[in-house]
């Protein structure tokens, strides 16, 4: 799993396993997919850092849900941020979160859209009940954490009820392929409201094959996919992140104002970000073909 932290490099794992006494505290707890590290970010008080089987997963500062050290984090904020302004309602904003880790992204929005409702989709149930006990997560309604397989979880819902939906599903450093498909793309798609928009955190290599296959499948789904990562990324030159975006609804670039705000928000992170319109990203995977389930 590609999770960048802008502060600092990672200490190695503690090789003790602990058990939770309550309240974050430092050690290797077990849960259900193996281990979950927890380790003071020293550089911030109040910080902390969640590993899950040793790669990085999350980073949280109690107290501060609007701070995000993670770069790839900062980029799905800036993009569902300018694509929620003036089209749909923020304070009656129903967000779905495949994929849980610490809460970091639900904690965010739920401080930046007060009145918003979060499901957060997780599939380790002894990690959902860590992070409670951790970090100051909003209560339900405002963010209820569901256990289960994301793309089980998802074929449940029922049409039209959510507006937005955030895809960040690792095993590994790889997303499982389930949740890659046009099968899985047509499911989200169906589950989203008129209008809704589908965010997907998609780690690559440099031969960006998984990114322009997902593309591909959510071009067949959706009227516009768009896309956010930093040029070396872009330019195929080291394993990284892309934010897929998909939505029936145009993109900031319909609106030239829009356009210009999401750009500099984009720019003023330690790692600079561009975002690619719909044209640029399906000349990108131009040729690509889209995964299908049984494939």
């Amino acid at each position: 799993m590609s999770k960048k932290n802008s502060r600092r490099r990672a200490s190695p794992p503690d090789p003790r396993t602990t058990e939770i006494g309550g309240g974050p505290a430092e050690g290797v707890f077990e849960i259900d997919s193996g281990t979950a590290e927890l380790e003071k970010d020293t550089f911030h008080p109040g910080a902390w850092l969640l590993r899950i089987n040793n790669v990085q997963s999350s980073h949280v500062i109690v107290g501060e849900p609007r701070e995000l050290a993670f770069e790839y984090m900062r980029w799905i904020a800036a993009g569902v941020e300018h694509f929620v302004e003036g089209r749909l309602d923020p304070q009656q904003l129903r967000v779905t979160h495949l994929g849980g880790g610490a809460c970091s992204m639900p904690r965010y929005f739920a401080a930046t859209f007060p009145g918003s409702r979060h499901t957060v989709v997780e599939l380790d149930g002894k990690l959902a009940s860590y992070v409670r006990e951790w970090f100051d997560i909003p209560r339900s309604p405002t963010v209820k954490i569901r256990v289960g397989e994301a793309r089980a979880v998802t074929e449940t819902f029922v049409d039209a009820s959510r507006d937005v939906m955030i895809r960040d599903v690792f095993a590994g450093a790889v997303t499982p392929e389930p949740l890659t498909t046009v099968e899985f793309f047509r499911h989200a798609h169906r589950s989203l409201a008129p209008g809704g928009l589908y965010v997907a955190n998609c780690g690559d290599t440099r031969e960006l094959r998984g990114a322009k296959a997902e593309i591909a499948g959510l071009a067949e789904v959706f009227a516009h996919v768009a896309c956010i990562a930093d040029p070396p990324m872009l330019k195929g030159r080291r394993y990284g992140n892309i934010i897929l975006m998909a939505s029936d609804a145009p993109f900031p670039e319909a609106l030239a104002p829009e356009a210009a705000r999401l750009t500099r928000d984009l720019l003023g992170g330690a790692v600079p970000a561009q975002y690619k319109d719909e044209a640029w990203t399906r000349t990108f995977a131009a040729g690509a073909e889209a995964r299908r389930d049984g494939n």
